[in-house]
């Protein structure tokens, strides 16, 4: 079994990056093989953008995910897209360790996400949710912020945190079928004790030593939907 982690937090004594690490550190006790990309380390370039291709499809007018399919398909892609496409699907788990940035990834990581989640490969057309791309990998969200748990309750000031993360969870990591089992969150980091960091990372561990075991969470089977994308009425 082989694992990604990819880390994207600017401080390296922060949680996140601690974080990081103990994935690294679980996921190789249980037996996997652990890439990782720490996108703050690497300078990772989160800009799409015309650069991306060696040879454009149009040269004329950037689609940029039809010029991503290209790109792979001629061997022409920026070497950094390339580098991260080939850990990815080597992997047979995704974890992503992030603060949560204005009720989202920092843009560093979504940078990621746009950049290597390549069209054509991780999904396109018909090839999303259970038919997508990615379809038998597993992807894990390990993430920290300065709310409390009441806080994103049903009824709590910001509603669920998994509404806030809908993007990522269904939009991305479901869309492109991976299986997402439920997510960690590391609450009110900022601001607690050392002795509560280390029950929650000691959480996160626990978290982690069960990933194959977790429930996943729901996403659309492309069966229940009409060529046109249309649900189909069960009688």
């Amino acid at each position: 079994m082989k694992a990604l982690v990819v880390s994207a937090t600017p401080e390296p004594q922060s949680f996140v990056a601690s974080m990081a690490r103990t994935s690294c550190e679980v996921l190789e006790r249980k037996g996997y093989e652990v890439a990782t990309s720490n996108l703050y380390q690497m300078n990772w370039n989160p800009v799409a953008s015309a650069d991306d291709f060696g040879r454009r499809a149009n040269p004329n007018y950037l689609t940029y995910a039809l010029e991503q399919r290209n790109g792979v398909q001629t061997q022409t892609i920026a070497q950094d897209i390339q580098q991260e496409l080939d850990k990815l699907m080597a992997a047979d788990l995704l974890v992503l360790n992030f603060p949560i940035y204005w009720f989202s990834t920092p843009a560093i990581l979504k940078g990621w996400i746009d950049r290597v989640l390549v069209s054509g490969t991780a999904y396109g057309g018909k090839r999303i949710y259970d038919k997508g791309g990615l379809t038998g990998k597993k992807a894990l969200v390990g993430a920290a912020l300065g709310g409390r748990p009441h806080m994103f309750a049903p009824d709590g000031i910001h509603g669920p945190v998994h509404d806030m993360l809908r993007h990522l969870l269904r939009g991305t990591l479901g869309y492109c079928g991976m299986g997402v089992p439920q997510p960690f969150f590391a609450w009110h980091v900022p601001y607690i004790t050392p002795e509560a960091r280390d029950e929650m990372m000691a959480d996160y561990i626990a978290h982690l030593e069960s990933v194959e075991d977790l429930p996943l969470m729901e996403f659309p089977h492309m069966a229940d939907f009409s060529e046109t994308m249309e649900p189909i009425r069960k009688q």
